[in-house]
């Protein structure tokens, strides 16, 4: 990946927005609106019309800005997205597989550590890691040329009924959530098949065999899965 350089960007804001962007305009890099970035974000929709015109207004624009029609990352703003995404998930691994540190634990962690560890250090988070191709929650870890894994996942609610999957991956923003996809089992591998009996947006799932359990729509609805594939059952 070719290296950030412009100083005016690396601000723990200027990284967020970037990584907020990216995240929002999915894999066809679609516009993201002001009013999404300010709810994904939690600041002011003046804000952000404020924070995108100073990023397309540097010498090298990290944003492509146009009022009423939303923004979409420059070349210059998506690998830096995309070097700190791939910090940020490193770190969520390092810290998992070699400081114990629980699933729900490790994104606030990540979070404060991302914007500063130098190119040194995660190379060898990498290294020492095996060069891991998903983050703790079955995320894609980009590569370090920014190359990153695409995949077509469904929400568990939305998965038609009886047909087999597995979890690839789950939300990491709520940790209180997390815990609770973890006490049912409901991690990245695991074989799920969802039974007639949706209520109320709640869905009932076969978690790896055993008895069928109802899971809220809050749960259903920050995980993600897969057609199943035999052999990569946990």
């Amino acid at each position: 990946m070719t290296k950030f350089a412009p100083a005016a960007a690396t601000t723990e804001a200027v990284d967020d927005y970037l990584k907020a962007i990216l995240e929002l305009s999915g894999p066809a890099d679609g516009r993201v609106t002001s009013n999404a970035l300010a709810t994904h974000l939690g600041v002011r929709a003046a804000s952000v019309t404020g924070m995108l015109q100073k990023l397309a207004a540097l010498e090298t624009p990290l944003v492509a800005y146009e009022k009423h029609r939303g923004v979409h990352l420059s070349p210059a703003g998506r690998r830096r997205a995309l070097e700190v995404i791939r910090h940020h998930r490193l770190l969520e691994r390092f810290l998992h597989d070699f400081l114990d540190y629980s699933w729900d634990e490790v994104h606030e962690e990540a979070e404060r550590l991302e914007h500063y560890i130098s190119e040194r250090l995660e190379d060898r988070i990498a290294a020492r890691l095996g060069n891991p191709n998903l983050d703790p929650h079955g995320h894609p870890i980009p590569a370090k040329n920014g190359a990153v894994a695409q995949r077509v996942e469904i929400e568990l609610a939305n998965w038609p009924c009886e047909v087999p999957a597995a979890v690839s991956s789950v939300s990491d923003r709520d940790p209180e959530a997390l815990r609770e996809m973890k006490r049912l089992g409901l991690v990245p591998g695991a074989a799920v098949v969802i039974q007639p009996g949706a209520r109320a947006g709640s869905v009932l799932v076969r978690i790896g065999g055993q008895a069928a359990t109802r899971v809220s729509p809050k749960i259903a609805a920050g995980v993600l899965v897969q057609p199943l594939v035999q052999g990569e059952v946990r």
